[in-house]
């Protein structure tokens, strides 16, 4: 048991890692495009959405391993239906994040 808790924490330690990588990746990605000119500005959010509740989504999915998921996906490796509805969700609600300039 002690040996399953020690991976169960260095798998949690990855997605916090990976996901952080994915941010920081993201964001520099938009540092070096954004220019004073063709700056389209923060997409609003719908439907009531705040920058909070989304966040708070994305923990909740973090926490479930789905940056893994996201991972696989993009590797190109086979998920079930449900574990790709899980990435796609997971990638909407980023897109949303840092469209809406949440993260600034």
């Amino acid at each position: 048991m002690p040996g399953t808790r020690k991976n169960a924490c260095a798998f949690k330690q990855m997605t916090k890692q990976t996901t952080a990588g994915f941010m920081a990746l993201t964001l520099a990605g938009c540092a070096s495009a954004n220019t004073t000119s063709g700056d389209p500005g923060p997409t609003a959010l719908s439907g009531g959405e705040t920058c909070q509740s989304i966040r708070s989504n994305l923990t909740r999915l973090d926490t479930q391993g789905v940056p893994a998921l996201v991972e696989r996906q993009t590797a190109g490796k086979k998920l079930s239906d449900k574990q790709k509805a899980q990435a796609d969700l997971y990638n909407r609600l980023l897109n949303q994040y840092l469209g809406a300039r949440c993260h600034v």
